[in-house]
């Protein structure tokens, strides 16, 4: 027989109340400027912050556009990565 235990907030004496809680959003980004968000993105070390804020915020593209980019955008880091890697390697060897 396995029992689960509920983690609640009430456990520990606070009361939590769903009903103060902010309503969710389709697009978390729908009211931030570019500026701000590229900033988001370099404080947690996005070497392309602004770019990929370009394509976040681009109106004339639709979800999946949007989406096929990104994409594209981490692909090419790694393949950035790779490329290094494979240099380094080759440069060990020679050495």
């Amino acid at each position: 027989m396995s029992s689960s235990l509920r983690v609640s907030p009430s456990i520990h004496g606070y009361h939590f109340d769903t009903a103060s809680r902010k309503k969710a959003v389709g697009n978390i980004f729908e009211n931030i400027d570019q500026e701000s968000l590229q900033r988001l993105f370099k404080n947690s070390g996005d070497k392309k912050a602004e770019e990929r804020a370009k394509i976040i915020l681009a109106i004339d593209q639709d979800l999946e556009e949007k989406t096929r980019a990104l994409m594209a955008l981490k692909k090419r880091t790694k393949d950035k990565l790779f490329q290094f890697l494979k240099l380094r390697k080759y440069t060990i060897k020679v050495h």
